[in-house]
């Protein structure tokens, strides 16, 4: 099982850069992938931060990514309950 970290969770979902993108695909759709908590955090921070994205899309999309059955996440379940928080408070 490989990790990965946010640089290439984000060049996938972002598609931003075709070298980098294109490597990140191949290791996230061929490969059994844990992806840590504390690189979500990341991920949820970059993509709010700096691209400026939504919360309901962040939380939408990578709830639709954790659905992928080659990667593995710590809590499920927990993310499943932040998405919701953030649903209330919006």
């Amino acid at each position: 099982m490989k990790i990965v970290d946010a640089n290439i969770v984000l060049r996938y979902l972002l598609n931003d850069s075709d070298d980098f993108s294109e490597k990140a695909s191949e290791l996230l759709e061929n490969n059994e992938v844990f992806i840590p908590n504390e690189v979500i955090s990341e991920i949820v921070y970059v993509l709010e931060k700096v691209y400026k994205l939504e919360n309901e899309e962040i939380s939408s999309t990578l709830l639709n990514l954790f659905e992928y059955s080659n990667l593995e996440v710590s809590d499920l379940d927990l993310l499943n309950e932040v998405k919701q928080i953030i649903r209330r408070s919006y």
